[in-house]
């Protein structure tokens, strides 16, 4: 399994779509994400990524103080880590809350909001993607606005007839329809993780601009499908068919940290999440990440999270 596959199961998303959006220009509205908009059942826990795709029209997002992004038909708008954000024809208009617009949902329509009067209309829908994993290197490394168009990637036209489909399958009250919004949203996802790869520049550091790089791509693969094996700085520059000083020191430049740095944090990545979706004895979850006995991991866990293993479950348990 490739490093980028890994940490999306281990992310275990669960998506969603909320809300069928028309306006008409001109207006502006403040927006974010809360988890009064998941589905009762949905995993928070480890946070919640926003998302708006474009089915019509036009409109401009800006997250702070950061560059607007002017966004069309087929754009999907992702906030990996669910910022408060404007969106609009014109953001130099007085925000709006967008949830005092909403006509709330009945327990078979998608909530719904239909604002203004003139003929130019901005048509998309809006969904989330929840994890209960806290610490996922895929999302701390995505920006905070990420826009990638649907397009001209080969899914463009499934995705556009799937999620008409799919929206008119929830009007029509036919069973089924919010499983397939879900899996669209997840879908989505992916493909705007993988455009946001292949756009990188080529000076660009970091953890996605690393799996284009082909030795360290292989020393990720090597690493992410056998977390419990006992992996060298050597051993892993076999896997990327470098020396040992060259794959330390392109492994440092590019990730920020040394190997076996990054090999430690996610091991606990993992562990967190068997920690707090299982209830496996911490001995058994200690073997499957690498570390031969309980003790030893319980003194490297509390190194990295804070707190012995056993605290933490019980916190999660209880949160």
């Amino acid at each position: 399994m490739d490093a980028l596959s890994d940490l999306l199961r281990a992310l275990r998303l669960s998506g969603g779509v909320f809300l069928d959006a028309n306006f008409r220009s001109p207006w502006c509205v403040k927006s974010q994400v809360t988890e009064e908009d998941c589905a009762p059942d949905m995993p928070v826990t480890g946070g919640l990524i926003a998302f708006h795709y474009v089915l019509d029209g036009q409109l401009t997002v800006r997250v702070g103080s950061g560059e607007p992004r002017v966004c069309g038909a087929g754009d999907l708008i992702v906030l990996a880590r669910n910022d408060p954000h404007l969106i609009g024809s014109d953001l130099a208009l007085p925000p709006l809350d967008a949830e005092a617009l909403i006509s709330k949902p009945t327990q078979l329509d998608l909530a719904q909001v239909d604002f203004g009067s003139d003929a130019v209309v901005s048509h998309f829908v809006c969904g989330y993607l929840a994890t209960a994993v806290t610490g996922n290197l895929l999302l701390e490394s995505l920006p905070p606005l990420l826009v990638a168009s649907m397009r001209d990637r080969p899914c463009a036209e499934w995705v556009e007839s799937s999620f008409r489909y799919a929206a008119s399958a929830w009007a029509t009250r036919q069973a089924g329809a919010q499983e397939m919004l879900a899996r669209l949203s997840e879908l989505l996802f992916v493909e705007a993780v993988r455009e946001h790869i292949e756009q990188l520049p080529p000076e660009a550091t970091g953890w996605f601009a690393a799996l284009r790089d082909p030795p360290l791509a292989r020393a990720l693969a090597a690493l992410h499908a056998r977390v419990a094996h006992p992996w060298t700085t050597e051993e892993l520059a076999d896997e990327a068919l470098l020396s040992r000083s060259a794959f330390a020191e392109r492994f440092v430049r590019m990730l920020g940290v040394p190997p076996i740095t990054y090999l430690t944090r996610w091991r606990m990545s993992l562990a967190c999440q068997r920690l707090s979706d299982t209830a496996v004895a911490i001995g058994r979850i200690a073997a499957e990440v690498g570390y031969e006995s309980e003790s030893t991991f319980t003194r490297a866990f509390t190194r990295e999270i804070g707190v012995p293993p056993g605290a933490y479950r019980r916190a999660r348990q209880n949160a």
